[in-house]
């Protein structure tokens, strides 16, 4: 049994998906094109396709993304439902702290 929330749990595996600035990179292009991309992701980051693939899979098993096989290729996008859930859990957290005197 855990010692944490669910929410807790939660934004932790979120945050570590986001831990690398290739996935930051790479939410962010996918929030651009706003449409599953294959190949494109390679072209557009100075990475291998291997290190990219790699980073396709942490931010797919942390549900920010999900994928879809297109004949031999997989198609990206945002994973709509997680991504509601991401930032509705950070910005509860965000949003629980008032300043109400100064501590440092």
């Amino acid at each position: 049994m855990s010692t944490y929330s669910i929410k807790e749990e939660q934004l932790a595996q979120f945050t570590k998906a986001l831990g690398h600035p290739a996935r930051i990179a790479i939410i962010v292009l996918l929030l651009k094109k706003q449409t599953c991309i294959c190949g494109d992701i390679v072209d557009e980051l100075p990475l291998s396709q291997s290190t990219v693939s790699q980073h396709l899979k942490e931010l797919k098993e942390a549900g920010i993304i999900k994928g879809e096989i297109d004949g031999v290729k997989t198609c990206y996008c945002i994973d709509e439902n997680n991504w509601t859930k991401m930032s509705v859990l950070f910005n509860k957290m965000f949003d629980s702290f008032t300043i109400t005197k100064k501590c440092c």
